[in-house]
């Protein structure tokens, strides 16, 4: 996250911070990000949210499970989901695809 705020700054990008971590993500926006680019996408497997979880709570096999695992444990999804004017999602930091994103 810290990346991604830095390069906005830089780059006289304005954005709005919404904290999951602290605040969740409404189910609709959830189910919304999943369709548009798959639950895999979305949950983080490399976390130490991850790491905890039940061998029960991993085996994720669809979208519904994913999405009421992210309920329960926003800290499992991916950082920064990024959305712009567009409608197009991002996913991650990257400062090739982000430039090309917000431009």
């Amino acid at each position: 996250m810290k990346k991604a705020f830095a390069w906005c700054e830089s780059n006289g990008i304005s954005y709005e911070f919404h904290d999951y971590k602290k605040l969740g993500v409404p189910r609709e926006q959830l189910v919304k990000w999943c369709r548009t680019l798959g639950w895999q996408t979305l949950v983080n497997t490399r976390g130490p949210t991850w790491r905890k979880l039940t061998p029960e709570q991993k085996a994720i096999t669809a979208q519904g499970q994913a999405v009421e695992l992210m309920m329960e444990h926003s800290s499992v999804i991916r950082r920064p989901v990024v959305a712009n004017e567009a409608g197009q999602i991002l996913v991650g930091f990257d400062p090739t695809m982000f430039d090309s994103f917000v431009r």
